[in-house]
């Protein structure tokens, strides 16, 4: 196989390489004057298997048009089979009509993705399942839960106090999945959202009183929906408060929100590369889905069944 990697998160793409012990392919990603993308492989790829290594978080549509140039690249070098590794699937919270005469960018997305010559799509927790029905080539949809399970589980320190909270009602599926593994009860946050960034709590369907709570989630952005569902856990009596998400968008101001917030800690992956913010950050802290991602890598190469790693 061949790796391939993107300036989006060229961390991330060194750290499969180093699991894999594969060379990242070698190649010049570059922009012209007027900041057109141009792309270069300076390997052999004809007949190869090759893994296209790209997140499109911010700046979104340039992180998005370079994996569509190196994916046209690959195709008109006569790579065997392409498959984009998209560790976070920018767009995806666009995923159905929210009004009259909107779109469904989601949708758009893999379109483009398929017609610049993607055979396979590989991605991490994607924001709606059905995402992978928007796809018309096999894309798996990996999750980051084992990830994150691992991480909180050397935490516990056998807390029996432990309450994992979801912080929306479309966030319970994955909430109740960790609440199993951890074997630990479950709250939900009702929330309603005025409009895109804004959130409100309204309820709290279970009993945080006294507990450690544990907020999970798939995204966090402006974090305002973590920070206002962490102040209200606290408001109905919970000891403490920490999160675990899985892409740390944090635009803006998010990172100071947090760290002005109650929430203790906030863990998230590297499928999106720190910032500068993140990285100095005593709150914020990152674990790695690189293992994750070779192994899912290594397997689609070998022909092997994804879906077993979760088993």
């Amino acid at each position: 196989m061949k790796i391939l990697a993107g300036n989006s998160n060229r961390p991330l793409a060194e750290a499969i390489s180093a699991y894999l012990n594969v060379p990242l392919t070698k190649a010049s990603i570059r922009r012209f004057s007027d900041m057109e993308i141009f792309v270069e492989i300076l390997e052999n790829v004809r007949g190869e298997d090759v893994f296209v290594v790209q997140s499109t978080n911010f700046p979104a549509n340039d992180n998005l048009m370079e994996l569509l140039v190196m994916i046209d690249a690959l195709r008109r070098g006569s790579a065997r089979r392409i498959t984009a590794v998209i560790p976070y699937y920018g767009y995806a919270r666009q995923d159905r009509k929210t009004g009259p005469r909107t779109p469904i960018s989601a949708k758009l997305v893999a379109n483009l993705i398929e017609q610049a010559g993607a055979d396979r799509v590989l991605t991490i927790d994607l924001h709606a399942g059905q995402i992978q029905g928007f796809f018309e080539v096999p894309t798996d949809n990996l999750f980051a839960l084992p990830v994150l399970h691992k991480d909180l589980q050397e935490s516990m320190n056998g807390d029996d106090e432990m309450l994992v909270v979801s912080p929306d009602v479309g966030g319970v599926v994955r909430a109740r999945a960790l609440a199993k593994r951890l074997e630990c009860d479950l709250a939900i946050i009702d929330k309603r959202r005025e409009k895109a960034g804004h959130s409100e709590v309204m309820n709290i369907i279970g009993e945080p009183d006294g507990r450690r709570c544990v907020l999970i989630d798939d995204i966090v952005d402006s974090a305002g929906t973590l920070c206002n569902a962490a102040q209200a856990l606290i408001d109905n009596g919970a000891a403490s408060v920490s999160a675990y998400v899985t892409h740390g968008v944090l635009s803006g101001g998010a990172v100071a929100r947090v760290s002005a917030s109650p929430l203790e800690s906030l863990v998230i992956t590297d499928s999106i590369m720190a910032t500068e913010a993140v990285r100095v950050s005593q709150t914020v802290r990152q674990v790695s889905i690189a293992p994750l991602l070779a192994e899912a890598i290594r397997r689609i190469s070998e022909e092997k069944s994804v879906s077993s790693l979760f088993d």
